[in-house]
């Protein structure tokens, strides 16, 4: 587990530096982003809206944008269940892109990371054993989406087995938020609200609850000691 937790780490760090870079930048003002669609769906079709969704969602495999928030709006702007098909490609085209790469390059990585050669089989042993949870559990924490699709590229996780457990949480995810953003308004934003406390809220205890089962909550040395025991 700690092999995978140090990679988990390293690219949760370059991923969070991207969204760094990109938010002292002004890249990603949610202001301006929503301000921009607005006038995309004032001068055009809605279907311009949601392909600008698709790509927002899909360009946070490169630069980590708030996904969630961006779902939300998507809704408000072209309803349900339109910015929940775009939403949906977004995501998903994201998800396989990552995991394409990674299987194919992400190899060159990892030998960079974890320079010993008993880590990297740690690593892989563990993903192939957590993999699918992390997946599952992924949008708990806002880079873990991008980290779990290259994690099941670069150890060899079956396309259809990572497939089925990215459509199984991005699903039910990218359909409560876009139809929340629909049924809320600037009088009434509730319905948003809710959603975007209740879907953290929840992914969250759920992370932290597999971090204690697995044994990933507890310190090193605690690890190392059961181990000798």
């Amino acid at each position: 587990m700690k092999a995978l937790l140090k990679l988990v780490v390293v690219l949760g760090a370059f991923f969070t530096s991207t969204f760094v870079i990109a938010k002292f930048t002004g890249l990603l003002d949610l202001a301006a982003i929503e301000a921009g669609l607005e006038s995309v769906r004032r001068d055009g079709a809605p279907w311009w809206v949601g392909a600008a969704l698709s790509a927002l969602l899909f360009a946070d495999l490169f630069v980590a944008v708030p996904t969630l928030e961006i779902s939300i709006l998507g809704g408000h702007l072209i309803g349900f269940p339109g910015a929940f098909v775009f939403g949906l490609l977004g995501v998903t085209a994201a998800g396989l892109t990552g995991y394409a790469l990674s299987r194919w390059k992400g190899e060159h990585v990892v030998r960079w990371i974890l320079r010993d050669a008993g880590e990297r089989e740690e690593m892989r042993t563990t993903f192939r054993t957590y993999g699918v949870v992390v997946i599952f559990l992924s949008r708990a924490v806002p880079v873990l989406p991008e980290v779990s699709a290259c994690l099941a590229g670069v150890t060899g996780m079956p396309l259809r087995r990572f497939l089925l457990a990215w459509l199984t949480v991005n699903v039910p995810y990218m359909a409560l938020a876009t139809y929340s953003g629909s049924v809320s308004s600037l009088e009434n934003p509730y319905p948003a609200i809710a959603a975007a406390v209740g879907l953290s809220a929840v992914f969250w205890c759920a992370w932290m609850v597999f971090r204690r089962r697995t044994g990933l909550a507890k310190p090193a040395t605690a690890r190392a000691a059961q181990g000798r025991s």
